[in-house]
């Protein structure tokens, strides 16, 4: 229930007569399983909340005691009709939600119910099996509605006649619809400034000419073509969301417009001035037959002048990642100065050039990741490139090296992904320029670093000599730790988040203890068969330790320091010993500690694997006999075999005692007395 409360308000929730629950002037009567409207709330209601019932029929006399109701909301019920004089006590009814119910039976009684509604502003009609013929009968007469939902319905083809006397409505909502073909449905929506046709079936939109709107969604469709109509007015357009369509070429945009957010994301789209083969398309025209009623126009456009057509400077956000473009055209980015965030991510891209034609001197956020790129041009002059940039996605190509000097043009950068290509940090200043490399030393800005499965294998010198890294992720390269690990020395003061991840540490003989500055370490992955004694004295607030190979932790785990800190710790996966528990136990009784995979955590015993919290009792005593003192141990198995002997002496004594008397008397002479 989302309610706008007064800040003033401090009444609590109470129960009413009918079992709802009220505060102020607010009736919250949700999931009573109510077949009508209650007839003792108290009369100065405002706001009724009627949702998961089990209301049919709004009657007449409903709501005669409510007078003073603005918003009625009756959400997911069985309402199938609404009987023409239920509005009549309402008239300052201006909110009202039907969204879930059955109101496509009886649509025509229903209609002439809203008709009665003169203030009625929001209505929401989505979820009602409406066709595009219903949706004309209840909208009819509304016409001082300002928002509109009718999503989730079976609307298939909208034209004029369906909005026709909607004349304040500045939202409107038909998402998620069976729409194929729109005729002229938007013309006479003059204050119009949201539409969301998103998840329909619409194959192009031609013609498009609703300056006055700002908002427009026709994401999820199957749009092959966006062409705006050839005119010098200003559109107010400031975002277009043509997101997961099938479009084949860059939109044809308004020439003046105020747009700041475009949304191309998921389409087919390439550019063809050049082909990779090195064939020129660079005067190949397109023709669009455009058929409106019995007339028939041709519009002729060259592949690269409709970009020159389109006012791209206002423009802020522009996303064509999972397309189909593998080179963008001559001074395409020239011609959005504004730009602050472009993504190009999951495209064809071979190659990438930025030189000072093409300043972006706006951009923070480039992402080209998951391309093909091989090569990063940067065309260096006086002038600064990507001044403002602050976040650099390059992982998921087959870079080797960046251009050198890159990073003293981009002044702001923070974070750089490099992740997931074949490449290395340049060691000491005098190789750099003789080795394929990427030279970070000396950035000051970059803060958040990722080298995951770079290949890297021993970084030499001082890499990070110069920097200020606080998260760095060198996951996934199987050598990184192999050879001098000097270079931790440069990151003892700032860095905070370490993952070494799947890098095949299989000792402890990395020292942990000078990166005293570490809250979050990753190290799971590896091959670790005993707890590093370094992360004691350390203060992390998370550790990852699973998929490693440990039989126990130590057990004042909880006790060091680094128990004390911990408030997320990561176990699973590891072979512990069911019967060196101890610092499991003393984990589960340390204040403010969380093991997010507990359940998870197994421990062996023989060829069982067991939970730690649960043991059965056999192997509880097993454990017993296990870890009990060696000394008492071997005498009680010691004593069975004293006692065997003893016995077996004096049986054999008793056996032969006759005739060992016989045998001492004999030889001493003595009579015997037998």
């Amino acid at each position: 229930l989302a309610v706008g409360w007064g800040s003033g308000m401090d009444a609590a929730w109470a129960p009413s007569p009918g079992g709802c629950e009220l505060v102020q002037s607010i009736m919250d009567c949700t999931g009573r399983w109510l077949s009508s409207i209650p007839g003792n709330l108290r009369g100065d209601t405002e706001e009724l909340y009627l949702d998961d019932n089990t209301i049919q029929v709004l009657g007449n006399a409903s709501l005669l005691l409510y007078p003073q109701l603005w918003h009625l909301s009756l959400t997911r019920n069985r309402l199938e009709l609404i009987e023409p004089g239920a509005f009549l006590s309402s008239q300052g009814l201006e909110v009202l939600s039907l969204t879930d119910n059955l109101l496509f039976t009886n649509y025509s009684l229903t209609a002439a119910a809203l008709s009665a509604l003169p203030a009625l502003r929001t209505l929401d009609l989505a979820g009602n099996q409406l066709r595009e013929d219903m949706v004309s009968v209840l909208v009819s007469n509304l016409s001082s509605l300002e928002s509109l939902s009718v999503a989730r319905n079976i609307i298939m083809r909208l034209d004029s006649s369906i909005f026709t006397n909607l004349t304040q409505l500045l939202e409107l909502n038909l998402e998620r619809n069976y729409i194929f073909e729109i005729d002229n449905a938007f013309e006479g929506l003059q204050r119009l400034q949201r539409l969301n046709i998103a998840y329909n079936y619409l194959p192009c939109l031609v013609g498009f000419g609703l300056t006055q709107l700002k908002v427009l969604n026709v994401s999820n469709n199957v749009i092959e073509w966006f062409l705006t109509l050839e005119s010098d007015d200003l559109f107010e357009l400031e975002v277009l969301d043509l997101s997961h369509n099938r479009l084949l070429f860059f939109p044809v945009l308004p020439r003046q417009s105020k747009l700041h957010s475009l949304l191309l994301q998921d389409n087919r789209m390439s550019f063809y001035q050049r082909l990779p083969n090195g064939t020129s398309l660079a005067n190949v025209t397109v023709q669009f037959l455009i058929i409106d009623g019995n007339s028939t126009n041709i519009t002729t456009v060259r592949l690269w002048e409709e970009l020159c057509h389109s006012n791209l400077s206002s423009l802020h956000l522009l996303d064509m990642s999972q397309n189909q473009v593998w080179g963008l055209p001559d001074d395409f980015l020239a011609q959005m100065p504004s730009l602050t965030h472009l993504k190009l991510n999951q495209n064809c891209l071979e190659a990438f050039h930025l030189s000072e034609e093409d300043p972006l001197a706006m951009l923070t956020e480039l992402d080209l990741s998951q391309n093909q790129l091989v090569e990063l041009g940067v065309k260096v002059g006086v002038g600064d490139i990507l001044p403002s940039l602050q976040l650099f996605n390059l992982s998921t190509n087959r870079l080797q090296a960046l251009p050198p000097g890159i990073f003293t043009h981009t002044r702001k950068i923070t974070t750089l992904d490099l992740s997931r290509n074949r490449l290395d940090l340049c060691p000491q200043p005098g190789e750099a320029e003789s080795l394929p490399c990427v030279d970070i030393r000396g950035v000051e800005t970059l803060t958040h670093l990722s080298l995951a499965g770079c290949g890297l294998q021993g970084m030499g010198g001082r890499p990070f000599q110069g920097t200020s890294l606080m998260h760095l992720d060198l996951s996934d390269n199987r050598q990184v730790l192999s050879g001098d690990l000097a270079w931790l020395q440069d990151l003892v003061l700032t860095l905070q988040v370490l993952s070494l991840r799947n890098t095949s540490l299989s000792s402890t003989a990395v020292d942990f203890s000078a990166l005293n500055s570490l809250e979050r370490l990753d190290l799971s992955g590896n091959s670790l068969a005993a707890f590093p004694t370094s992360l004691g004295r350390l203060r992390l607030r998370s550790l990852d330790l699973r998929d490693n190979c440990l039989p126990a932790l130590p057990p004042d785990v909880a006790q060091v320091p680094l128990g004390r800190s911990l408030r997320e710790l990561y176990l699973s996966r590891n072979p512990y010993n069911c019967c060196t528990l101890g610092w499991w136990d003393a984990l589960q009784q340390a204040e403010g500690l969380r093991v997010p995979d507990g359940r998870e955590v197994t421990c062996s015993h023989g060829s069982r694997a067991l939970s730690p919290g649960a043991l059965p009792e056999p192997v509880l005593q097993s454990c017993r006999w296990q870890t009990a003192d060696l000394a008492l141990l071997y005498l009680v198995l010691a004593l069975p075999t004293c006692l065997t002997l003893l016995v077996a002496f004096v049986v054999v004594f008793l056996m032969l005692k006759e005739k060992l008397l016989k045998m001492v008397k004999s030889r001493c002479g003595v009579s015997s007395p037998y």
